[in-house]
């Protein structure tokens, strides 16, 4: 088993806030902060589509935005990206968009996950860019178990 840094468990209970929040506006729980190269939060997202009616407002999209605004840069190659949800192919796509080269995820997605599980966007050799790390499974039983609670108390 891979040891994770600590800044990397810092960093996903920021996501977790995040996510935790989102459940306020009745939209699925989930979280993302995007760290600059120092390690300093310069994004945060959850998901937003039920709040804006937006079905591209995933968690990874809006802090991608945000720390794109905080950077003055679209591309991120310095950042990391932490979510507590696998990505799925749009947010995937966002991330390679925004020279993102590392992610740091909690739950696995077997559904739709685009970094390892159902495809592999993010390292996917046949595309011209990728992620050179990817990190999954940091606190996924506390990001599962918030997905979990959330939908079974919407059936």
């Amino acid at each position: 088993m891979i040891a994770v840094p600590e800044r990397d468990r810092e960093a996903m209970r920021e996501a977790l806030a995040e996510a935790r929040a989102a459940l306020a506006t009745a939209d699925v729980p989930v979280g993302a902060v995007v760290l600059d190269a120092r390690g300093r939060i310069i994004g945060r997202g959850r998901n937003e589509r039920e709040r804006l009616a937006d079905p591209t407002a995933h968690a990874e999209i809006v802090a991608l935005r945000e720390a794109a605004a905080a950077s003055g840069e679209w591309q991120l190659s310095g950042c990391t990206l932490v979510v507590t949800l696998e990505p799925c192919v749009m947010c995937a796509g966002a991330i390679l968009s925004a020279r993102i080269p590392r992610v740091v995820f909690g739950a696995w997605d077997e559904k739709a996950g685009a970094a390892g599980s159902v495809l592999d966007v993010l390292r996917d050799r046949s595309l011209p860019i990728r992620v050179g790390e990817v990190v999954g499974g940091v606190l996924a039983d506390e990001s599962a178990a918030l997905l979990a609670a959330f939908f079974r108390d919407r059936r």
